[in-house]
C-alpha cells in the first residue's frame, strides 16, 4: 500500500526507496514513512497512534482546540516557571518531548495533535521539523512531576501538598477522594463517607438482628425491621404493656383492656373497659316494662313508644281531661270508665264549648280593633252599590254603618252611617251621612264634649290622568250641646233612631251622583276625617 498523502504510488515507491525510516534514540516514538507526510506512529513510552490527515489546502491555517490538550492541570502551590509549561496548551506538560533540531518543548500527545492537523512546522518558530528528531525529555519530566501542588479535591476540604509524583500515591488515602463500595453494591462515594455506608446504608452489609440474632444483608434487614418477632415493642392500643411482637396478636384479641369490642345488643365498637358503662344508656339494651305487665327484653329505646301503645298496665288520662275530667286509670279499664261517666262527660264538653264561645268573641273583638283605623280618617267602601239603594227604597230608614275608627291612638272612637234612600227631609232624593260616637276604651282619659271639625267626603273615582277628580265634601263643628257629642254609656252602642249622629240629610243627591265617577264598579266610597291637633296626637 502507498502513503494517503503521496501524490501517486510511484511517488511514495521512489520515496521510500531514495528515503529509508530513520528511528530517534526513543526507539520509534515518532517515525516517519520517508516520503515527507506528516504520519507519525508513536510507539512505546504510552504514547497514541496518530491518525493520518489531509494537509491544510492554502490560505487555511491549522489549529487544534485547546480542551484536546492534555497538560496537567492541577492547583500548584506556585505557578509553574514558563520553561515547564507547554506552548500548544498553556499547562504544565505531560510526558514532554523535545525537538532538538530547534530546542522547543511539548507535551507528547500536544505535539501530536498538532502534527495530525497537517502542519509540518514547529508550532514555536516555524521551522520544518523532522521526525526523527523529536525526543522524550525524561528529565524534564521529573522536574514537572517535582512541582509542588494541592489535591485534586483541596476545594471539598483535602489539606495534603505534596509533589505531582506523589498525587496517586496519596490518591490511596484521600479521605475526599470517590471510590467504589467494596461490597460491590454499584455505590461510589468518598472514602471519608465509606464507613458510615459500610455500617448504615450499604444494600449488601452484614447485619446482625439484636432481637432474634438473625444476620441479613442491609437491604433484607430493612425489610425485617419492623417485623421481627422477637422485637419488644408496646401495646398498639396503648394500654402500656410491653412483650415480643409475636405474643402481640394474643394480647391485642384477648388480654388487652384497651382493644375494642363490639356491643352485643347494638353492635357498636367500644374500648373493652368501657362496654360495661355503655350498657346503662345502650338503646338497644332489653329492660323490663315499669308496669310489670310481663312482656320480655324490650330494647331500651322502644320502651316509651311500648308504655304509649301497647303496655296494658300502663295509666292513661281520660279522653275527656281537656274538658276538665281529671281520670286516672290502667289502660285496660278506660273503656269501663268511659261508659259509666258519660253524662257528666256531656256536662264537662257543654262546659268547654261555652268557654271556648267566649274566647272565640273576645278574639275577634280584639281582631276589629286591630283592623280599625287610628289617624283620624276612615275611607269607607260601600260596595254592591244598585242592589243596597233598591235595598234602602223597600224598607224605609234603612241604614248602613261603617267599620269603626278611632281620631288617633287612644283617642275618641267613631262610627260613620249613611241612608242610601235618604233620611229626614232628604228621604228619597238624597244619600245622607251621619257620623256618631262610639264608647271607646280610652274614654276617661279623653276631654268631654267631642269638639273637633269632621269632613265628610264622597270621592270622585274618575282616573287622575284623564281628568282632575271632583269629590263632594262638606266640613261641621260638633254641637257640644248636643247630647251625641257628650260621652257616651254602653246603652248608646244599640243602634236605633234615638241615637242618630250628627251630618247631612241632603249630602248627596241621586241625579248628581250620577254625573261623574261617584259610582264605578257599582261602588261608592265615602271618607270620613277629624281634624285632630299635633299636640294631641302627640
Amino acid at each position: 500500500m502507498h502513503c494517503v498523502q503521496c501524490v501517486s504510488p510511484a511517488r511514495s515507491a521512489v520515496k521510500r526507496a531514495a528515503q529509508p525510516v530513520k528511528t530517534n534514540p526513543a526507539e520509534g516514538r515518532y517515525r516517519s514513512c520517508g516520503c515527507g507526510c506528516p504520519l507519525s506512529v508513536k510507539s512505546g513510552g504510552g504514547g497514541r497512534e496518530l491518525r493520518s490527515f489531509d494537509a491544510p489546502r492554502e490560505g487555511e491555517k491549522a489549529t487544534a482546540s485547546p480542551a484536546d490538550m492534555p497538560g496537567f492541570d492541577y492547583k500548584f502551590l506556585e505557578k509553574p516557571k514558563r520553561r515547564f509549561q507547554c506552548p500548544l496548551c498553556s499547562k504544565a506538560m505531560r510526558e514532554p518531548v523535545q525537538v532538538s533540531t530547534c530546542g522547543h518543548r511539548f507535551c507528547d500527545t500536544c505535539l501530536q495533535e498538532f502534527l495530525s492537523e497537517g502542519v509540518f512546522k514547529c508550532p514555536e518558530d516555524q521551522l520544518p521539523l523532522d521526525y526523527a528528531k523529536i525526543y522524550p525529555d525524561p528529565e524534564l519530566e521529573q522536574q514537572i512531576l517535582a512541582l509542588p501542588i494541592r489535591c485534586i479535591h483541596s476545594e471539598e476540604g483535602c489539606r495534603w501538598t505534596g509533589q505531582m509524583k506523589q498525587l496517586q500515591g496519596h490518591f490511596s488515602t484521600c479521605a475526599f477522594n470517590v471510590i467504589p463500595c467494596p461490597n460491590r453494591c454499584s455505590v461510589k462515594l468518598t472514602r471519608r463517607d465509606l464507613p458510615d455506608h459500610l455500617q448504615h446504608d450499604c444494600p449488601k452489609r452484614k447485619v446482625k438482628c439484636e432481637f432474634c440474632g438473625s444476620e441479613f444483608t442491609g437491604e433484607a434487614y430493612e425489610n425485617h425491621q419492623g417485623v421481627c418477632p422477637q422485637e419488644s415493642v408496646y401495646c398498639e392500643n396503648k394500654c402500656g404493656a410491653r412483650m415480643m411482637r409475636r405474643l402481640l396478636s394474643q394480647h391485642s384479641m384477648a388480654e388487652c383492656p384497651k382493644r375494642t369490642q363490639p356491643c352485643k345488643y347494638c353492635g357498636k365498637e367500644f374500648v373493652f373497659d368501657t362496654i360495661q358503662n355503655h350498657q346503662y344508656h345502650c338503646p338497644r339494651f332489653p329492660v323490663q316494662c315499669p308496669n310489670q305487665c310481663g312482656t320480655p327484653n324490650i330494647a331500651r329505646e322502644d320502651l316509651a313508644n311500648h308504655v304509649k301503645d301497647n303496655c296494658g298496665n300502663a295509666l292513661v288520662l281520660c279522653p275527656f281531661k281537656d274538658a276538665g275530667c281529671k281520670h286516672r286509670c290502667p289502660k285496660l279499664a278506660i273503656s269501663r270508665h268511659l261508659e259509666e261517666t258519660t253524662k257528666s262527660h256531656l256536662t264537662l264538653m257543654c262546659n268547654l264549648v261555652g268557654r271556648q264561645r267566649q274566647e272565640i268573641l273576645e278574639l275577634r273583638r280584639e281582631m276589629e280593633e286591630l283592623s280599625v283605623s287610628q289617624d283620624g280618617v276612615l275611607i269607607w267602601k260601600l260596595s254592591d252599590y244598585s242592589r243596597k239603594l233598591q235595598e234602602a227604597k223597600l224598607r224605609s230608614n234603612h241604614e248602613f254603618f261603617s267599620p269603626p275608627f278611632y281620631t288617633h291612638r287612644y283617642g275618641y272612637k267613631l262610627q260613620v252611617s249613611a241612608f242610601l234612600n235618604g233620611n229626614g227631609s232628604g228621604e228619597g232624593s238624597h244619600l245622607s251621612v251621619y257620623i256618631r260616637v262610639l264608647p271607646g276604651e280610652y274614654d276617661n282619659l279623653l276631654e268631654w264634649p267631642f269638639s273637633y271639625k269632621v269632613t265628610f267626603s264622597i270621592l270622585d273615582q274618575s282616573d287622575p290622568s284623564l281628568s282632575k277628580p271632583q269629590h263632594i265634601t262638606e266640613t261641621f263643628n260638633p254641637d257640644p250641646n248636643w247630647k251625641n257629642f257628650q260621652k257616651p254609656c254602653s246603652s248608646r252602642n244599640s243602634l236605633d233612631e234615638s241615637t242618630l249622629g250628627f251630618g247631612y240629610p241632603k249630602f248627596i243627591s241621586h241625579e248628581e251622583i250620577k254625573k261623574r265617577n261617584y259610582i264605578r264598579d257599582n261602588c261608592i266610597f265615602i271618607k270620613a276625617s277629624i281634624d285632630i291637633p299635633q299636640k294631641i296626637m302627640g
